[in-house]
């Protein structure tokens, strides 16, 4: 039987430290263990919703919008870190698991189907937690680049710190798997630990 996968959702805002970012990258693929990554969307996220309230857009539109955001933040990953292969199917993802492989979501299709609402409600920590209970996910690891001062949780916590959307304490419960936010410092450290 094949390992349960991990999770792990990278916050757009890492975009600003390239060379953290590389890093982080690298350890990811190198771990030979099965793990999805999920990209946020980052200053392509925050153009929709800068563009929105100015264009009059609806709430389903800049939520598809977002969506295509995080799509193409993963592109860029996968650019940044080709070891990575991206998937936009749960058949494809299992397919890379069965490998052992770490893979990153292309969440475009699937997302766009999930049974969320199409909101700023929901956002890529629960898009995330959303694939992480599709997949039947061992753990997920929500990467923030603000410091967690609480990584356990309860998500009610992170929610106000400002560090999840609205929606991750209510979906929440429905995972089985363990769930941590955790700073982009305490990840590198991490990594380097295990090297």
């Amino acid at each position: 039987m094949a390992a349960m996968p991990d999770v792990v959702k990278i916050g757009g805002s890492a975009f600003g430290e390239p060379r953290r970012l590389r890093a982080l990258l690298a350890g990811i693929a190198g771990r030979g263990a099965p793990l999805v990554v999920v990209a946020g969307g980052g200053a392509l996220a925050d153009a929709v919703r800068a563009v929105q309230p100015q264009l009059g857009l609806s709430d389903a539109a800049a939520h598809h919008m977002a969506i295509l955001a995080m799509e193409q933040t993963a592109l860029a990953l996968a650019d940044l870190e080709p070891r990575l292969a991206a998937f936009d199917s749960l058949a494809g993802l299992r397919a890379a698991h069965a490998t052992g492989r770490a893979s990153l979501w292309l969440p475009a299709a699937m997302a766009r189907r999930a049974p969320l609402p199409a909101s700023w409600d929901v956002t890529s920590d629960s898009l995330a937690l959303w694939l992480a209970i599709e997949l039947g996910a061992a753990r997920l690891t929500l990467v923030k680049s603000a410091q967690v001062s609480h990584p356990s949780g309860p998500p009610a916590v992170w929610l106000a710190q400002g560090l999840v959307d609205r929606y991750v304490p209510l979906l929440a419960p429905r995972f089985a798997g363990a769930l941590r936010a955790v700073s982009l410092d305490a990840v590198l450290a991490e990594q380097e630990e295990t090297a």
